[in-house]
Parts: C-alpha cells; sequence; structure tokens
C-alpha cells in the first residue's frame, strides 16, 4: 500500500507485468470502442464542466496535503504549509510520471529529511497518512456494496468480469494479500502509537480526506453529467471506493491501467453507463489528475539529487 515499503525483485516483476497487461486490455478496450467515439464523448461535455472538474481536483490535491498537514502540526517538528503543499505536489507529481524510479512516499520522505524533519516521525507520518485515506474509502464501501453485489452475483455478472480479463488479476494478487494485510495491521499499532494522543489531528486529517473525496466524486458526476450517463453522487462514492481498493493490490505500478479497467467495469456493469462513458471518465480522471500534479516538477529535481546525494555519501 504504502511506497515505503520494501518492494521485492519478484513484486517488482510482479507490477510491471501487471501494469503492461493492463495497458493492453486497455488499450485493446479503446480500440474496441473506438478513439472516435470516445473523443466526440470528450467533445460533449461544456467547457465550464471540464473546466469546474479541474478546479475540483485542485481542491482535492489540496485536501490531500491538508491531510498529511493535520498529522504534522502536533509532533513539534518545525514544519510549515507551505512546506508540506510543496512536499505533497512532489509526491504526487513523481507518482504520476516517474514510476519507474521512486514512489511519491519517498519523495515526500526524502523532502522532509531534507528539511532537517525527523525521519522516524516522518516515515510514521506518511504510513498514518496513507491509513487515513485507506479509512475515508473504506467507509464510502458500503453505499455501493449492495448494487456491486447484485452485479456479481449474476451468472451474467461473473462472466462480464471474466470477459474483460479482470479477475486473472485478481487471482495474480490474492497470494501477496495475506501478507499485505498482516504488515498493514502491525503498520497501523505502530504508526498510530504517537497519534492516538492527538485525536483532534487525526479528526482533522480524516475530514480532509472526506473533502478529497467530495471532490472527487463531485468531478466525476459533472463529467458523467456532461456526456449524458449521470450517476448519483452517492452511487459514484461508493463505486470509487471499490476502484480505489483494487488498484492496492500489488499487480501494477502506481495503479497504471489497473484503475481505468477496473472504473470501467464497475461502473458499466454496476453504475449502468455505456462502455463509451467508462472509458472516457477512465481517461479523463487520470488526464486531470496528472495535469494537476505538474507543479510538482518544481520540486523534485532538488529532492531526488538529494536522494542520489546521500546514495554517493553512504556508497
Amino acid at each position: 500500500m504504502s511506497d515505503l515499503a520494501e518492494e521485492t525483485p519478484k513484486t517488482s516483476y510482479l507490477r510491471w507485468g501487471g501494469s503492461l497487461l493492463a495497458i493492453v486490455l486497455l488499450v485493446y478496450l479503446f480500440r474496441r470502442q473506438g478513439w472516435g467515439d470516445i473523443y466526440s464523448a470528450i467533445r460533449q461535455i461544456p467547457v465550464w464542466q471540464l473546466i469546474l472538474a479541474f478546479l475540483l481536483t485542485v481542491v482535492s490535491r489540496l485536501a490531500v496535503a491538508g491531510r498529511w498537514y493535520a498529522l504534522l502540526t502536533v509532533t513539534e517538528m518545525d514544519v510549515t504549509w507551505w512546506r508540506t503543499l510543496q512536499l505533497t505536489f512532489a509526491g504526487l507529481f513523481a507518482s504520476n510520471f516517474l514510476p519507474t524510479t521512486v514512489g511519491g512516499d519517498v519523495v515526500r520522505l526524502a523532502g522532509a529529511v531534507q528539511l532537517k524533519l525527523d525521519s522516524a516521525i516522518s516515515a510514521a507520518s506518511l504510513v498514518v497518512d496513507r491509513l487515513v485515506g485507506l479509512l475515508g474509502m473504506v467507509l464510502a464501501v458500503p453505499l455501493g456494496a449492495g448494487p456491486l453485489w447484485a452485479w456479481l452475483i449474476t451468472a451474467q455478472g461473473w462472466r462480464d468480469a471474466f470477459s474483460t480479463s479482470w479477475l486473472p488479476f485478481l487471482q495474480i494478487g490474492q497470494k501477496n494479500l495475506w501478507t499485505r494485510f498482516r504488515d498493514l495491521f502491525s503498520r497501523v499499532v505502530k504508526s498510530f502509537a504517537f497519534w492516538r494522543d492527538h485525536p483532534t489531528s487525526l479528526l482533522v486529517s480524516l475530514g480532509m480526506t472526506g473533502l478529497h473525496m467530495l471532490c472527487l466524486y463531485s468531478s466525476l458526476a459533472l463529467m458523467l453529467q456532461g456526456i449524458g450517463d449521470p450517476i448519483p453522487l452517492w452511487l459514484i462514492g461508493g463505486l470509487w471506493s471499490f476502484v480505489y481498493l483494487v488498484t492496492l493490490l500489488p499487480i501494477s505500478i502506481n495503479g497504471y491501467g489497473v484503475q481505468e479497467i477496473s472504473l470501467t467495469l464497475i461502473f458499466t456493469n454496476v453504475g449502468g453507463i455505456s462502455m463509451k462513458s467508462g472509458l472516457t471518465i477512465a481517461l479523463l480522471i487520470r488526464t486531470l489528475q496528472m495535469v494537476v500534479s505538474l507543479p510538482g516538477a518544481a520540486f523534485v529535481p532538488s529532492i531526488l539529487g538529494g536522494i542520489r546525494q546521500g546514495e554517493i555519501e553512504n556508497a
């Protein structure tokens, strides 16, 4: 779940292979649907709705930074909102554009260390930050659990799942699930040791997660409405929570391809939208998130330079 976790060569090969297979399947779905149809669907969305969806994505990213800042403020470390924002966007940029070299959490941790912040507390805050984000998504699961279960228990639902070649991904990842959840529980116990005495910080952090989720779901609702395939906001939240949980499986790099395929599969079969709409919003939401993370490019070079310098000094 976290980029801070040590990745073995076997896991790395699995992620590379899963990413490649997911992207191949995604390209196949786009080709089968037709690029022209996707382009025409995008053109259906009014410009003002795209702009509003972009602004909502910006607020979503600011909320993610606020979530981490709320955790750092009680550590008595000398950290400012502006520095936290810089490191957050640097991490987002690294996750979106540098998946083959370094993860977003590693960039954030390296940046925190360069700011002379305590490395152990900084690392723990990143783990708790991820866990609070995960908790927010888990709380939204009941919103989509009923419709998703109703689809899965039907024979057609299982045939659709197999026809998109998605279940093999789950089978690949399930061998590592128990180990990952066991490690996750261990990290929960250790990481919350400091913040359990500061419940207000955790509640504020969870509130920032709620704001992030509301902005994300609203941007999806806007784009679907623009395409002419609307879904209720509550159902979008429930379905996206499952998409998020699927991307946590260690079968791709930063969820590339996996997020898009799972979003298209779940929103099409459970949400009732067309394949064209599913592929369109999958493409748009990834694009919006990448564009919004671009400011992080201004801060990544110095952080990566510090990482490399540390490697040289430790050689």
